[in-house]
C-alpha cells in the first residue's frame, strides 16, 4: 500500500500545555393455524382437563511544557408426527418453538385459576411450582431506581460526532420512556482532565478560579436526557481532579469547593444534581465527608445526596462486603451518617457483575439508609444481558440493595481501547453513523418499563424460584398509587421451566396482568423483549410456566413499548486520507473524532501569526490521577490502518517542552502503556524515535538534533511507516 500523505493541516495534531496547531421467520405454521390447534387439542382432551494493533498515531509530551500527543488512531414443529405422551408438555413444547411466548399460563385449581391462558393436562403445570404472595401490605424499601455511567473513562466520547439523526435515535433507546432501556438515573463523570479508563474527560476549571461552564460532552448528555425524561435523576462522581488542588490530594477543602463550581455550573445550566459522591474507588476521609455536606448546604444544595463511598468490591464475599466499609463508621458517627444519604458500593455482585450472588452487611442494611450498587458493570453488551437482569433481582433478595447503576452506558469511543464492546450501545463509527442496541437494553427494560423511582419492594413476592436461586429469582415492586404492581422473573440458570402462582392481595389490583418476555440466550433482537399475552386474575391468582433462560415481567401497569429506532446507517471505515483545520469544533469544544487519553485539548485562537482555531492543551499541571499516570495525548484514526504518514504543525508556547507524534497505536493496558512508534521533538532541538510497548519500556530507534526551535514559532513533525 502506498503511503497516504499529509500536511500540516492534514491528519492530525495535538498539544500539551498550551501547545496549539494552526487552523488548517423461522417457523412456517402462523399463529392462526396455532390457535386452531389449541381448540382441537382442547377439545380432545376436555375430559382430562384438571385445570490496537496497526493505525494510530498521537502526539505525545511530558507535563511541564507544551506536550503533544495525537492519536491517529428446526422443523415445521412436526405436528403431525408427535406421539402425545404428556398433553401438558406438548402445549408448552408449541409455546416455546414457535418463539411468539416464552411460557404459559395455565390452570392447576379452581382457587388459582388463569382465567384464559393456555389449558394443561393430566399433571397441571408443566416445571416445578413456586407459590409468591404479592401481598400489598407487605412493603420493603424504596425502590430507587437503574441507570447507567457516561464516564469512568470518555466511553460516551464519540456521541456528539454522531449525525444527529443517529444521536437522537440512541438517545431514545437509553432514556426515552417506554421505549427502550428508560433509565431512571444517569449517572456521569465530572471530568478532571484525567484518564479515567478508556479516556479523559474535560474539567470545568483547569486552573483555580477559571471556569468555563461549557467544557465537556457531560453537559450536552444530560441534557437530552432531560429532554426525553424530565423525572430522571442526576448523579455526578469525580474520578480525578485538576492539579491545583492544595496539597495535590483529593480529599481537601479545595476539592470541595472544585465540586461546588461544577454544581453552580450544573444549575447555571438549568440541571439539578440528585446525587453526587466523592472520588470513585478511592480512599475516603470520613471529615471530608462531613464537610462536604456542609458546603453543600451553605451553597443552596441542602436536596442533593451524598452517595458514600464508592469503593470497590469484587469476586469474593469478604472483599463485596468490605466495600460498605463506610457503613461501619457511619453507624459509630451519627454525624457522618446524617452527611451520607446513600451508601453506595462498587462490584457486590461479582466483577465483572455476575449477579449470581450479591452482598451487603447486617451493619449497612441495619442503617436504614438505602444500600446502591454504584457501579455494576464490565459486561459484554450482549452476552451480558443475563448478569444484569439476575443482579436487578437477586440484589434486593440477596443484599437489600435497592438502587442499580451500570457502567458503562456505552461504547462510544476509538476502537482497540481497553474496554470496548461494553455497554447498551455500541458507537464505533460516527463517520459511518452505523451503531448496535445491544442486548442490554432489553434487560433493562424488563425492569425500568414497568417500575419508577418511589416505588415500593413487595418483600413476600420477592425470592428464588422452588427456594433454590440455580432456578432463578423473581421480584415485586408495588405502585405509589398502591394498587398497580408489577412482577420481575428471571431463569437465567434453569435447567428446567418453573412454575409460578401469584396470589394478589392487599388492596393490588386484580386486573388483567400483561406478559412480557426475552430469551437471554438468544443472539435474534426479535426474541427480546415481546409482549406475549395478557391473563386475567381468576380468585385474585394467577399461574404461568417459565422457560428456561428468560426474563418475564408481569405488571398491571400499560404503555410499555419496544421502540423502533428505524434504519441504522451501514457500518463504514474511517478512511483516509483524513485531515482536519480545527476550523470548527464540537459541542463540547473538542476536535471532531479526537478522544483525549489524557489532559485536556480544547478549540483556541492560534497563536505564533496563524489566524483561526487550533487544537490547546490545557492543562498546566500534572492532575490528580485516578488510575495511571501520563502525559496528555488525544487520539484519532482507526485500527485498520497500516501503513501511511502522519503529520502535524506543533508551537510551544514554553520552555522546556516536548511534543511529537505515535504511529501503529496498539492495544493500551494503561494510558501509558501500549503498542506503536513514537518520534518527540523537545523545544531545544533534540528528537528520538522509538518503539513503546504494552509492558511500559520503550526502545530507542534512532536519535539526533535540528538545533533549539525555541518557542512560539511553528514546525512540522512527521512520521512515515510502511510494511513490517
Amino acid at each position: 500500500m502506498s503511503n497516504q500523505k499529509s500536511n500540516r493541516k492534514s491528519l492530525l495534531s495535538a498539544f500539551y500545555n498550551f501547545i496549539t496547531v494552526p487552523e488548517s421467520s423461522k417457523h412456517s405454521r402462523k399463529s392462526e393455524d396455532i390457535a386452531g390447534f389449541r381448540k382441537k387439542l382442547t377439545r380432545k382432551f376436555s375430559g382430562l382437563q384438571k385445570r490496537v494493533p496497526n493505525g494510530f498515531t498521537y502526539r505525545f509530551q511530558r507535563y511541564g511544557g507544551p506536550k503533544i500527543i495525537v492519536f491517529i488512531l428446526a422443523a415445521l414443529l412436526g405436528f403431525y408426527f408427535l406421539k402425545i405422551t404428556h398433553a401438558a408438555t406438548f402445549v408448552s413444547t408449541i409455546e416455546s418453538e414457535i418463539g411468539v411466548t416464552s411460557g404459559n399460563a395455565c390452570t392447576v385449581s379452581d382457587a388459582e385459576s388463569s382465567g384464559g391462558g393456555f389449558v394443561t393436562f393430566g399433571g397441571g403445570c408443566s416445571g416445578a411450582l413456586t407459590k409468591i404472595s404479592v401481598n400489598g401490605s407487605s412493603v420493603g424499601r424504596t425502590f430507587d431506581g437503574i441507570g447507567a455511567i457516561s464516564g469512568g473513562g470518555g466511553n460516551a466520547r464519540y456521541i456528539n460526532n454522531y449525525p444527529t439523526a443517529q444521536q437522537s435515535q440512541m438517545m431514545n433507546l437509553l432514556f426515552k420512556p417506554n421505549y427502550g432501556a428508560s433509565l431512571q438515573i444517569f449517572k456521569v463523570e465530572i471530568g478532571g482532565d484525567t484518564n479515567s479508563t478508556d479516556g479523559a474527560e474535560l474539567s470545568v476549571e483547569h486552573t483555580r478560579g477559571n471556569i468555563n461552564c461549557n467544557a465537556g460532552y457531560e453537559w450536552q448528555m444530560m441534557q437530552q436526557a432531560k429532554a426525553l425524561n424530565p423525572n430522571i435523576k442526576l448523579y455526578a462522581l469525580a474520578w480525578g481532579a485538576p492539579g491545583w488542588m492544595s496539597g495535590h490530594t483529593f480529599n481537601s477543602s479545595d476539592t470541595i469547593t472544585y465540586l461546588i463550581d461544577w454544581l453552580n455550573c450544573a444549575k447555571q445550566k438549568g440541571y439539578t444534581i440528585n446525587y453526587i459522591g466523592g472520588q470513585n474507588e478511592r480512599a475516603y476521609d470520613d471529615t471530608w465527608y462531613k464537610n462536604f455536606r456542609t458546603a453543600l448546604n451553605n451553597a443552596g444544595y441542602t436536596s442533593t445526596q451524598i452517595v458514600a463511598s464508592d469503593k470497590f468490591g469484587g469476586d469474593s464475599q469478604a472483599s463485596a462486603q468490605a466495600s460498605f466499609d463506610v457503613a461501619n463508621d457511619m453507624a459509630a458517627d451519627s454525624t457522618l451518617k446524617n452527611a451520607v444519604s446513600v451508601v453506595g458500593a462498587h462490584d457486590v455482585c461479582g466483577y465483572p457483575t455476575k449477579g449470581l450472588q450479591c452482598y451487603s452487611t447486617a451493619t449497612a442494611v441495619g442503617l436504614g439508609n438505602p444500600l446502591w450498587i454504584s457501579e455494576a458493570g464490565h459486561m459484554d453488551g450482549n452476552t451480558g444481558a443475563a448478569n444484569i437482569a439476575r443482579t436487578f433481582n437477586r440484589g434486593y433478595q440477596d443484599a437489600k440493595l435497592s438502587g442499580y447503576i451500570q457502567w458503562p452506558l456505552l461504547n462510544a469511543m476509538p476502537p482497540g481501547l481497553s474496554h470496548e464492546n461494553y455497554g447498551l450501545i455500541t458507537a464505533a463509527e460516527p463517520w459511518s453513523g452505523y451503531f448496535t442496541a445491544n442486548h442490554q437494553i432489553w434487560a433493562f427494560a424488563h425492569t425500568t418499563q414497568f417500575t419508577a423511582p418511589g416505588w415500593h419492594y413487595i418483600d413476600s413476592g420477592t425470592g428464588f424460584l422452588g427456594g433454590d436461586r440455580t432456578n432463578g429469582s423473581y421480584v415485586t415492586y408495588k405502585s405509589t398509587n398502591n394498587s398497580d404492581w408489577s412482577l420481575v422473573a428471571e431463569t437465567s440458570t434453569a435447567t428446567s421451566r418453573q412454575t409460578i402462582t401469584a396470589t394478589i392481595s392487599g388492596g393490588l389490583s386484580t386486573g388483567a396482568v400483561h406478559v412480557w418476555a426475552s430469551n437471554l440466550n438468544s443472539t435474534d433482537p426479535a426474541n427480546w423483549f415481546k409482549h406475549v399475552g395478557d391473563v386475567t386474575p381468576s380468585s385474585s391468582a394467577i399461574t404461568y410456566t417459565l422457560q428456561p433462560g428468560y426474563i418475564y415481567s408481569f405488571t398491571t401497569t400499560t404503555g410499555q413499548s419496544k421502540g423502533d429506532v428505524g434504519t441504522i446507517p451501514t457500518a463504514g471505515t474511517f478512511t483516509l486520507p483524513f485531515s482536519d483545520s480545527f476550523a470548527s469544533m464540537d459541542s463540547s469544544n473538542e476536535a471532531k473524532y479526537f478522544a483525549t487519553m489524557s489532559g485536556a485539548f480544547e478549540g483556541a485562537a492560534c497563536a505564533g501569526g496563524v489566524s483561526g482555531t487550533c487544537l490547546q492543551q490545557n492543562t498546566p499541571t500534572d492532575p490528580i490521577d485516578w488510575g495511571s499516570t501520563s502525559p496528555p495525548y488525544t487520539i484519532v484514526g482507526d485500527n485498520t490502518w497500516s501503513n501511511y504518514t502522519v503529520t502535524s504543525s506543533i508551537l510551544f508556547k514554553n520552555a522546556n517542552s516536548t511534543a511529537g507524534v505515535i504511529g501503529r497505536f496498539g492495544h493500551v493496558t494503561n494510558v501509558a502503556n501500549f503498542n506503536g512508534y513514537v518520534l518527540q521533538l523537545s523545544d531545544a532541538g533534540a528528537w528520538s524515535l522509538y518503539k513503546n510497548n504494552t509492558g511500559g519500556s520503550a526502545t530507542i530507534l534512532a536519535s539526533g538534533s535540528v538545533g533549539s526551535i525555541g518557542t512560539n514559532s511553528w514546525h512540522t513533525v512527521s512520521l512515515a511507516m510502511q510494511g513490517s
